[in-house]
């Protein structure tokens, strides 16, 4: 596949992901979603799984795979879409999000689900599991395979992230990718205001790790950005709008987490029939 190609699947994939991603929301009723941090995440999460990561879809437990950890385990709304893309598992299990019964939770969960390799969503704690995947990878001598960590900004305010970091470092785990969604929005408000960790990229490379800042809406440089490879970990710092996609959503924080009304939807809806 040309890069070209691969540019227009990944773009292809991100608008249906973002569809999903409302439809599933809406469909929840009154318990809703988080929808903002999920929204920011698509185009990364899109070509990860378009041409980016290894996996066999008629054998998921692969040794030779490539294994991802989405530490932001709130944003598990886009996750599920983007494993359907990639093929792992199929669109009708998306009817069943956060259905009694389901194995398509608010948070990812080990019940069975092809494509998930952790239970996540205790925030700062998605590193650390990073960190000894990766070093198990190398004691069994694969050394082919990644590992594609999922963080949100906010999420860097914990210490234990920090901890990991070191250890990824000073363990050489070159087949480490940190991803952090950079919206600038966390649950308190925005990220600066909270605790500002600017300028953070000083903060990834002073603990030793090779530091890439990307646009995480274009697919372009998402995709050069994945295809790095060197002797240090690697973290990809992407500027994100929370809620992309839907005017009414971005850099709205009570969107961070919400359910739909049918006016909500429906005016959701209109916007992405008019950016397909």
């Amino acid at each position: 596949m040309s890069d070209n190609e691969l540019t227009k699947k990944c773009e292809s994939a991100a608008k249906r992901i973002r569809r999903r991603i409302i439809d599933m929301t809406y469909h929840t009723g009154k318990t809703g979603a988080h929808l903002g941090g999920s929204l920011s995440l698509v185009e990364l999460l899109a070509c990860l799984y378009g041409g980016c990561i290894r996996f066999k879809t008629d054998e998921p437990s692969w040794e030779g795979r490539d294994r991802v950890i989405l530490s932001k385990g709130h944003a598990a709304l886009a996750l599920y879409p983007a494993l359907v893309e990639a093929g792992i598992i199929d669109a009708s299990e998306l009817d069943t999000f956060k259905q009694d019964g389901s194995k398509l939770g608010g948070h990812p969960s080990l019940n069975g689900l092809s494509g998930i390799e952790f239970a996540s969503g205790s925030l700062g704690q998605g590193l650390s599991l990073g960190v000894g995947t990766a070093i198990a990878l190398k004691r069994k001598t694969n050394l082919d395979s990644r590992v594609f960590v999922f963080l949100g900004d906010g999420e860097c305010d914990e210490g234990s992230v920090w901890e990991a970091a070191a250890s990824a470092s000073h363990y050489g785990l070159n087949n480490l990718v940190a991803v952090v969604d950079m919206n600038a929005i966390q649950y308190d408000g925005p990220t600066t205001e909270v605790m500002d960790m600017s300028p953070i990229e000083n903060k990834w490379r002073d603990f030793g790790w090779n530091t890439i800042m990307v646009d995480g809406h274009s697919v372009p440089e998402i995709l050069a950005a994945y295809a790095v490879r060197g002797e240090k970990p690697l973290v990809i710092l992407a500027h994100t709008v929370k809620g992309k996609g839907i005017s009414f959503m971005e850099n709205n924080c009570k969107f961070h987490n919400a359910a739909l009304s049918d006016e909500q939807y429906k005016l959701a809806i209109e916007e992405l029939e008019k950016a397909i």
